[in-house]
C-alpha cells in the first residue's frame, strides 16, 4: 500500500513539474500607458519588439540603484527591438517622477498610473521594482522582483530577440 501511494505521488509530482515546464507563456495585459511626455503608449502597440514593463518609485532604493544598469540595457539592446517602458507607481508623485526623468535623462518611456490601474492589470503590482519581460508575441517570458542577476538577464533578453 505503501508503495502505491508514493508512484501515486510521484506521478502527480512529475505531472506538476511538467505542467510548470510545458506550459504556455502567460499574455500580458492589454495596458496602454500615460507617459510624462503627455503621449498615449499601448503595450499592444509594441508587438515585434521584446519589451521591459518595469515597475518603480522614485523612493525605491533598489530601483535608483537599478536605474543605471536599466539606462545601460536599454542602450544596449534598444536598437535590436528592445523597449523599456518604466511604470512609476501610483503613490509616487507625478512632480517627482518628472524630475527624476529629466534630471537623469532617462532615454526610454517613463509611465505614470495615477490610479494604479496598470499594476492591477500585471497581477496586482505593490512591490517595487517589480519587472515584466515580455516577448515579441506579447507574452510575459519572466517576471522579476527585487534585484536579479544581470548576465541571466541579458541572456533572456537576447533569447527573447532572437525569436
Amino acid at each position: 500500500m505503501k508503495k502505491l501511494v508514493f508512484v501515486f505521488a510521484l506521478v502527480v509530482a512529475a505531472g506538476i513539474a511538467s505542467w510548470f515546464v510545458w506550459r504556455p507563456a502567460q499574455a500580458a495585459p492589454d495596458v496602454a500607458f500615460a507617459a510624462i511626455d503627455g503621449q498615449k503608449l499601448a503595450l499592444k502597440d509594441l508587438r515585434g519588439k521584446v519589451v521591459l514593463v518595469k515597475f518603480w518609485a522614485t523612493d525605491c532604493v533598489t530601483c535608483i540603484k537599478q536605474m543605471p544598469d536599466t539606462i545601460a540595457d536599454y542602450n544596449k539592446y534598444s536598437a535590436q527591438g528592445f523597449q523599456t517602458v518604466a511604470v512609476a507607481m501610483n503613490y509616487d508623485p507625478p512632480n517627482y517622477v518628472l524630475n527624476y526623468a529629466q534630471t537623469r535623462k532617462l532615454p526610454f518611456t517613463v509611465a505614470l498610473d495615477t490610479k494604479g490601474d496598470v499594476a492591477r492589470a500585471f497581477g496586482d503590482v505593490r512591490l517595487t521594482p517589480t519587472a515584466f519581460l515580455i516577448d515579441k508575441q506579447g507574452r510575459i517570458i519572466k517576471r522579476y522582483l527585487g534585484d536579479y542577476d544581470p548576465a541571466a538577464f541579458h541572456a533572456e533578453i537576447e533569447k527573447a530577440l532572437r525569436g
